[in-house]
């Protein structure tokens, strides 16, 4: 069982007709996934290599029954185009490509959908998700994904793919693999994403990669503590990270004592998790457990 997509994933790209629109619909198309329709504001009527190219999204969902949406619209653009995916009817997902959003307009559309009640957002400023063998939405390097039992949960894009492919490199497949994103106002969590793969019966073990800044790490630890029964091998990057300094990600700054990889790694192992110190230990870790 995979967890956000799957074979039903039915998939609109915002922005088809731009550069990494396109260039990412065909590969995600030549994956497997269906992707249904696109959606480019004034070339509507157009189409894309037979994809079929509409002007808003609710024309392409009325047209094509699309319900995820990936989005890879230019920054201060791209909270509206959140918005309007996940106002469309019957759609189950939004996923968010896009990097450099401001905070507020992050802030703004992450709450509209909490207290609005509309799909998952997963981003911004993430590499998407993938269900190995069954459809890919984002970026996510599929050649190095295989199928199998392990669910990958990631605030760090390139992260997210070492750790695939030290699971691969071992024969450990992946039954969904998801990048978060580091932005400092997530559409999908830790805790969202942990729920998901304790809920999903075919997930197994779960890896989780963190790094400085915040507090999501410590919340992801109380949940494991509390709720989860499949055990989590745990990576948090930025342990050398000088203090003050703002690394990579917009959320990744630490202030004080706060949101230290030392700290992050403490409670991580207090609830229980096998916390690792290089990401090539990884593989290793998982394939203990298993």
């Amino acid at each position: 069982m995979a967890v956000y997509v799957d074979e039903t994933t039915r998939l609109l790209v915002q922005n088809l007709t731009g550069r990494e629109g396109s260039f990412h619909a065909r590969r995600m198309r030549a994956y497997g996934t269906r992707v249904v329709a696109g959606v480019t504001p004034g070339k509507g009527g157009s189409d894309l290599d037979g994809i079929p190219v509409f002007d808003t999204v609710s024309e392409a969902v009325e047209a094509t029954g699309a319900n995820t949406a990936c989005g890879f619209v230019p920054a201060p653009f791209a909270a509206d185009a959140i918005g309007e995916a996940a106002a469309a009817p019957g759609m189950r997902l939004v996923v968010c490509i896009t990097e450099g959003i401001p905070a507020q307009d992050e802030a703004r559309v992450v709450s509209y959908l909490r207290r609005g009640g509309g799909p998952p957002l997963i981003g911004p400023n993430c590499p998407g998700v993938i269900s190995p063998g069954k459809a890919s939405v984002g970026i996510m390097p599929h050649e190095v994904c295989r199928p199998g039992p392990v669910g990958v949960v990631s605030r760090s894009g390139t992260l997210t793919y070492q750790a695939i492919h030290e699971l691969t490199s071992r024969g450990i497949g992946q039954s969904t693999c998801l990048g978060i994103g580091g932005d400092p106002v997530p559409g999908t969590t830790f805790v969202d994403a942990l729920t998901r793969f304790e809920e999903d019966p075919e997930t197994r073990a779960v890896v989780l990669i963190g790094e400085i800044g915040g507090e999501t790490e410590e919340q992801a630890a109380a949940f494991i503590q509390q709720q989860m029964r499949k055990p989590v091998v745990a990576y948090i990057a930025g342990l050398t990270a000088p203090p003050g300094r703002r690394m990579g990600h917009a959320g990744a700054i630490v202030s004080g004592s706060a949101g230290t990889a030392a700290a992050k790694q403490e409670a991580l192992q207090a609830a229980g998790a096998t916390v690792v110190t290089y990401p090539g230990d990884i593989g290793q870790a998982v394939a203990a457990l298993l």
